[in-house]
């Protein structure tokens, strides 16, 4: 007799994981806690040693599989892509250093970082550096990419894809399987050193900023589109409207675009380009993944009192958008933004859990908001291409 294994969704495991370790927190020993913290020590640092290695593959397997004369259109609608993810990070950020302020106490005496030392110090540590940091696995990715594709390097093709394989095996079957537990330990921690009720209320905040300027930024996109093809944005947005409440309730683009090809037709004249450009921004545009990282990015650096300065931020987000970009074709590929995060704003690995539990836990509205700026993308790449053949979407899945 056959059965299916029943898989709790991966945000119903982060949300219990949250939800326990804060309840658990408040009266296991330390010993108990200890062991979460060693566990979390080691995990942290196998994420910053994977994460490079996912940004090597996903990039240069990307660019080596690419097609060599995919069109204008398929110019047009990256080019769109990259820009509204980045300005779209670039926004919140501006917004926030606005808002959150006024929300957020800087004095909030929560240090966020692990505890060497002292009750909840972990029983040993073990050093794991990088494979490379990710810098460097960017600037390969772009060089072993465009070489394969110039030198028509088949078995290195072969090989890159392979490797991304690889890497995506070792996501699925130990990264996002063992998140829920990381996040349980983050929590466990947090709790048992009395800095969780800060951070719980600071989430409220940060939910409530960030699905706001998610909603701004889409509406900036639609009216940009509605300049281009004299439309009311508004009546645009309500044709998105099926597709935004289906991947609310599904989580997943992917599973939208059918629902999506839909709703985009009614805002394209041309019908291969809703059927190019929607698939396409199913897997790449997610401008409220940027958005939702931004915002809790500032957010925990003023928990924490570090400054936030628009120089650290304008490379951060650059890194973000192409990282970003990167992450959807991964299951759990937002974890691809740690080490960004430790990178450019020097985070510990209990804040990046914050980050990462925020981005899981919102995981609904993101995938509608990103669901919805795709419609205008669409109506965009239209108006600009009007005239070009579509190439096929699956050439670029």
């Amino acid at each position: 007799m056959n059965s299916k294994t029943f898989r709790m969704p991966i945000i119903v495991q982060v949300l219990l994981a949250i939800l326990l370790g804060i309840i658990q927190g408040f009266f296991v020993p330390a010993w108990f806690v200890r062991i979460f913290v060693t566990f979390n020590e080691f995990f942290g640092q196998f994420i910053g040693f994977l994460v490079p290695l996912i940004i090597l593959a996903l990039v240069a397997e990307s660019i080596a599989n690419a097609r060599h004369h995919a069109g204008r259109m398929l110019t047009v609608t990256l080019i769109l892509v990259y820009a509204s993810t980045f300005l779209s990070g670039m926004f919140s950020y501006f917004i926030g250093e606005v808002s959150l302020p006024y929300c957020i106490e800087r004095e909030s005496q929560l240090s966020l970082a692990p505890i060497r030392n002292g009750e909840f110090a972990p029983f040993f540590t073990i050093q794991l550096p990088p494979a490379l940091d990710v810098l460097s696995a960017l600037l390969m990715a772009f060089m072993f990419g465009l070489g394969i594709r110039m030198k028509n390097a088949n078995a290195m093709r072969r090989g890159i894809t392979e490797l991304k394989d690889i890497v995506m095996m070792s996501i699925e079957k130990v990264l996002v399987p063992l998140l829920p537990l990381y996040i349980f330990g983050v929590f466990t921690h947090m709790s048992a050193s009395g800095e969780v009720l800060g951070v719980v209320r600071s989430f409220v905040i940060v939910i409530a900023i960030t699905i706001a300027v998610m909603f701004l930024w889409a509406l900036i996109l639609y009216f940009v589109a509605a300049v281009m093809t004299r439309t009311n944005p508004f009546s645009m947005m309500i044709h998105m409207a099926p597709a935004v409440l289906f991947a609310f309730a599904t989580s997943s683009s992917a599973a939208t675009i059918p629902i999506s090809l839909q709703s985009a037709a009614k805002l394209a004249d041309n019908k291969a380009t809703v059927s190019f450009v929607i698939p396409l921004c199913a897997n790449l545009h997610i401008p409220a993944v940027a958005i939702q990282f931004v915002i809790c990015a500032m957010a925990v650096m003023m928990i924490v009192g570090q400054p936030i300065e628009l120089a650290t931020f304008i490379p951060f987000v650059l890194l973000l958008t192409m990282t970003c970009v990167a992450a959807p074709g991964v299951p759990g590929g937002v974890v691809a933004v740690l080490p960004v995060l430790a990178n450019f704003l020097n985070f510990t690995p209990e804040m990046q859990a914050i980050c990462l539990s925020l981005g899981i836990a919102m995981d609904a509205p993101i995938t509608g908001a990103n669901v919805l700026c795709d419609g205008a993308i669409c109506a965009i790449v239209d108006k600009t291409t009007t005239g070009d053949n579509a190439p096929e979407a699956h050439e670029l899945a």
